[in-house]
């Protein structure tokens, strides 16, 4: 099992994803950071998994909301490198790799 570590720019779009939800309707937060928990074990576990995108990051789409986690695998990490909704340009994260 791999450690999974956030940068701080997708740690930051993870707050933002859960807030915006969270306003929506309460609860609603706590189902989406669920979903990422769910996710990230996932990812953790069998990283090759995920479809490889660009320079050997590779995308993880969450199964219940429309977001996906962009990550590296480095030796015994994997860094989440973006947390962008589906509708969002994935280019966003290419300068973060």
């Amino acid at each position: 099992m791999f450690e999974v570590v956030f940068t701080p720019a997708a740690a930051l779009e993870l707050v933002e994803a859960y807030d915006w939800y969270e306003a929506e309707f309460p609860g609603l937060g706590a189902r989406f950071q669920a979903e990422i928990d769910s996710t990230v074990e996932r990812t953790a576990a069998n990283p090759l998994q995920f479809p490889a995108v660009l320079r050997g990051a590779r995308r993880a789409l969450l199964r219940r909301f429309p977001y996906m986690l962009f990550f590296t695998v480095n030796d015994n990490n994997l860094l989440v490198i973006a947390c962008l909704h589906v509708s969002r340009d994935p280019r966003i994260w290419r300068k973060r790799t």
